[in-house]
């Protein structure tokens, strides 16, 4: 089985549209149909279902792309070696970090590391802890920033920092004069969230079943800046890593009286290719903390 027809059905899968796959790998459409039907008659299988120029991935084609997609990942980080074997080197680290670490964490971080290998390239992307697990199990990412618990068995781990979660409130808000609250207490009011995706979300959604208190939100976004305006602004409160009211001054964090810790790791898949940029940013990180 060639690596090619691979590529094709796994693109026509993601874009679910024949068109539009074949201008993401920039060939005719007319000629990935033809490369797709030759390959469903060499499998002996039909990949996909064409109804009213709607696809659909068929059993067939569904248990195909799960190993194709890491099949293509494999050659692409075989390919990586080889190419710094020849002495060419990736030259980019791909890193995904929850809002939180990319505010206030990274920032000191990539700069200085910039500093020492100016010809790398650093992109982060901003995305939930539970998120970014499931982007390096993808291949989307390189290296990332994820909690510690039930780490699939796909991912290595090396763990990073310990920070606690604490009721985020405004300076004039009653919470703000004092040592801790309780969960109950916390429930009662309006809160600001994170969508799904982030460990945030899913401990307070599990911790307010648990004390039997519906989560009162009209506030739902991923972007930290507004969430900070809308706790400033007294519209809701929140709860965040205490690293974010260290470095804010017109918000305040409480603690809860249960201490929520949340335990933070670099993560990289087992079975993916590290490149020497992966791996030099790696230890770098590992060296600054």
């Amino acid at each position: 089985m060639e690596s090619k027809p691979l590529r094709y059905f796994v693109a026509v899968a993601d874009h679910g549209h024949f068109t539009q796959a074949a201008n993401a790998l920039h060939i005719a459409q007319p000629a990935l149909s033809i490369a797709i039907r030759k390959f469903e008659q060499t499998l002996g299988v039909e990949l996909f279902r064409r109804e009213d120029r709607r696809i659909s991935l068929t059993p067939e084609g569904e248990v195909l792309y799960e190993h194709a997609k890491r099949i293509i990942q494999q050659l692409d980080d075989a390919k990586l070696a080889i190419d710094e074997m020849k002495g060419l080197e990736k030259g980019e680290v791909r890193l995904g970090a929850p809002s939180m670490m990319g505010s206030y964490f990274f920032p000191r971080i990539m700069m200085a590391f910039k500093s020492h290998y100016p010809n790398l390239k650093l992109t982060l992307v901003d995305a939930g802890a539970r998120s970014v697990r499931q982007m390096l199990l993808d291949g989307e990412l390189d290296i990332g920033v994820i909690d510690s618990e039930n780490v699939p068995e796909d991912l290595a781990t090396d763990h990073l920092l310990d920070s606690e979660m604490v009721a985020v409130v405004s300076p004039t808000h009653p919470f703000a004069q004092r040592q801790a609250i309780n969960f109950d207490e916390f429930f009662e009011h309006e809160l600001v969230l994170f969508k799904p995706g982030y460990f945030h979300r899913g401990y307070l959604e599990q911790k307010a079943k648990a004390c039997q208190k519906p989560l009162k939100f009209s506030f739902e976004t991923n972007l930290l800046p507004m969430i900070l305006s809308i706790v400033k602004q007294e519209f809701a409160i929140t709860a965040l890593l205490e690293l974010v009211p260290e470095h804010e001054k017109a918000i305040v964090g409480v603690p809860f009286t249960q201490p929520v810790t949340v335990s933070l790791a670099l993560a990289w898949r087992k079975d993916g290719y590290l490149s020497i940029a992966d791996r030099t940013f790696i230890d770098f990180v590992k060296r600054y903390v």
